[in-house]
């Protein structure tokens, strides 16, 4: 039987790809199989995950990017295009969780947040998806969050599921669009998972326990437990999904 989940020959871009989730989803990929180009600001620390990740004999390719600044992205992409000769996945990975009252945002903090969350997953769709429309083949995987269908009672993340909802709409509407070129675009919305963003909400007690009340498994997710959501959306097991997200949750979203 073929195996679905091979990503031999393969190319993919993972955004945020420096610490965190990005590491692990740049990980599962090049356990698949995939040639990898992990992209953010911080340059030692993509180079440090480059010597882990071609030691699984594969070949990794740090850049430097803000994806916040459109013509950094757009040299991503040529960059990758100019080593690998095509993008064959997108993983937009690079985010963060500022949060406060809605009430008292500061205009910087609420664009600081679409820029980052938003806008940096559309623009680096749109400069990847030229060359997954010339090739006729592509997949697009945003990081949406549970935060992308609700929000939560006692945490003020108004900014914050604005800009993950967007990114719910946007994967559906370009999943729409880009169909017709055998371009799929899913996201995957996790609950809450150690990484360095995250580590001072999910190590408080008070969080702890909120946890207990909101997610029927209890906990928050371990390392791995997103790599079967980003492998199936990036192979050919997922040759006729589009537009949907995965929340890989432990219940949180069903309540």
């Amino acid at each position: 039987m073929t195996n679905l989940f091979d990503l031999k020959g393969k190319v993919a871009i993972v955004t945020g790809a420096s610490s965190g989730l990005g590491v692990q989803f740049a990980t599962a990929l090049a356990k698949q199989g995939a040639d990898v180009a992990i992209v953010a600001r911080r340059l030692e620390k993509l180079n440090l995950v480059k010597t882990e990740i071609e030691k699984l004999g594969v070949k990794c390719l740090p850049i430097k990017c803000d994806v916040t600044k459109v013509e950094e992205i757009k040299a991503v992409v040529d960059t990758v295009i100019k080593q690998y000769g095509k993008i064959d996945i997108l993983v937009n990975n690079a985010g963060i969780g500022l949060f406060g009252p809605a009430e008292e945002q500061t205009d910087e903090l609420w664009q600081t947040m679409i820029n980052m969350n938003l806008n940096s997953v559309y623009y680096f769709a749109r400069e990847v998806g030229k060359n997954m429309i010339e090739n006729k083949y592509g997949k697009i995987i945003n990081i949406g969050s549970i935060h992308s269908q609700v929000a939560m009672t006692g945490l003020p993340l108004t900014a914050y599921c604005s800009t993950k909802g967007g990114v719910l709409m946007l994967t559906k509407s370009l999943a729409n669009e880009w169909a017709k070129y055998n371009i799929t675009v899913n996201a995957i919305g996790p609950a809450y998972f150690e990484s360095e963003m995250t580590q001072d909400v999910v190590s408080d007690e008070a969080f702890t326990q909120v946890v207990k009340t909101y997610c029927p498994m209890g906990r928050i997710g371990k390392k791995g437990e997103l790599d079967g959501a980003v492998v199936y959306f990036a192979s050919d097991a997922s040759s006729y999904t589009t537009g949907q997200i995965l929340s890989v949750d432990g219940g949180w979203t069903v309540i």
